[in-house]
């Protein structure tokens, strides 16, 4: 048995396709469906291509989430898994999916965390700020933006006076590429042992 994943973004979605590329032969899990609230976001070009269901989510569906959560509950979804997804989660589907949404953050928090925090914006602060260590952070998912349980954050060194933002965010996604798929695995296996 398998643990169903939902990947939801927003964007082109190469965190996504790592995810599913990932998870394509492995034995824990499979990415079933991705979510994404932009009908026109590269994702969900990205899911067709590689043979994975997509849904688009309105903004009104999202603050009253009953038909998405009937949605996910359809496909037996298990794990939410957030890659470059804006919108805050609305309580109703963290209750409904109670630590089984995980999300990634390019910065190690509570640092540099927040509404209005993501993508090149972070990496400007941590780049104005002349830290010389950042990376990522993996956390699940409560009801307010990158404030949950951290499960993993991993590091790497940079150099502020050399490094542009854009340099920042190659280092980020290498270690988002390399990282974010093996945590997520962890938490499928974690599921399914529970099962046993």
């Amino acid at each position: 048995m398998k643990i169903n994943i939902a990947v939801f973004a927003s964007g082109s979605g190469t965190n996504a396709e790592n995810l599913i590329r990932y998870f394509r032969n492995n034995p824990t899990g499979k990415v079933k469906l991705v979510v994404s609230n932009k009908p026109d976001a590269l994702v969900l070009k990205r899911a067709e291509n590689l043979g994975v269901e997509s849904i688009v989510i309105s903004g009104k569906d999202w603050q009253s989430p009953e038909k998405l959560i009937h949605e996910l509950k359809k496909r037996k979804i298990d794990i939410i898994v957030l890659a470059g997804f804006l919108w805050l989660v609305p309580e109703k589907l963290i209750d409904a999916y109670s630590q089984r949404i995980i999300n990634i953050h390019p910065a190690l928090l509570p640092k540099y965390g927040g509404k209005g925090m993501y993508g090149d914006k972070v990496h400007e602060e941590v780049r104005r700020n002349r830290e010389t260590t950042t990376g990522i952070t993996i956390h699940f998912v409560d009801k307010h933006y990158d404030n949950g349980k951290i499960i993993a954050q991993k590091t790497v060194e940079i150099n502020p006076y050399i490094f542009s933002a854009g340099a920042i965010a190659k280092k980020i996604h290498e270690l988002e590429y390399r990282w974010y798929p093996v945590i997520v695995e962890d938490i499928a296996k974690k599921i399914l042992n529970e099962r046993s």
